[in-house]
């Protein structure tokens, strides 16, 4: 099976929300994009998040959009041998040093995980102890994930409440 890389994180100091995936499938690895297969329904999810139409815009200004409102974006794991994009064929695991990437981002409020795979390998990476940013577990924007967008949504919508200033 080929050895795969994550790419670097997208994360400015201010991220109030950090969204981890596990790691790039093959469109996006060829691609060098976060969620670069068209059936990926990230974009989708996160659009009401920030209130932009992620999905119409080019992917630099997408990145742009995401950290304009405080959203960082990495993947838990680092590299990892798979063949295909499935979570389920994932071996030989190296994680990302999402520690170190937290302890950077001093208004970070919320970890959401993208998936159950991103949730379990982030969680072993944070330690069960974490304490910190409150820890959302998010349903997958994989197209493997079937219950379709409309179930989906909700989860994702909620995480814009992250990115609220405090009331006075």
């Amino acid at each position: 099976m080929p050895l795969k890389h994550s790419f670097p994180p997208i994360a400015a100091r201010d991220a109030r929300l950090l969204v981890l995936g596990s790691l790039p499938g093959d469109r996006s690895l060829a691609a060098q994009r976060y969620y670069a297969h068209p059936q990926n329904q990230f974009w989708q999810l996160m659009s009401p998040v920030v209130g932009r139409d992620l999905a119409a815009l080019d992917y630099d200004d997408r990145l742009a959009t995401l950290r304009a409102h405080r959203v960082a974006l990495w993947d838990v794991i680092g590299s990892a041998r798979r063949a295909g994009s499935t979570d389920a064929a994932i071996a030989d695991i190296e994680g990302n040093d999402i520690a170190s990437l937290v302890a950077t981002l001093p208004d970070l409020r919320a970890i959401a995980f993208n998936g159950g795979t991103a949730l379990k390998q982030g969680m072993m990476l944070l330690g069960r102890d974490f304490i910190g940013a409150e820890i959302v577990a998010l349903p997958s924007s994989s197209p493997l994930h079937t219950v379709g967008v409309a179930a989906k949504q909700p989860a994702w919508s909620a995480l814009a409440a992250f990115l609220l200033d405090p009331p006075e």
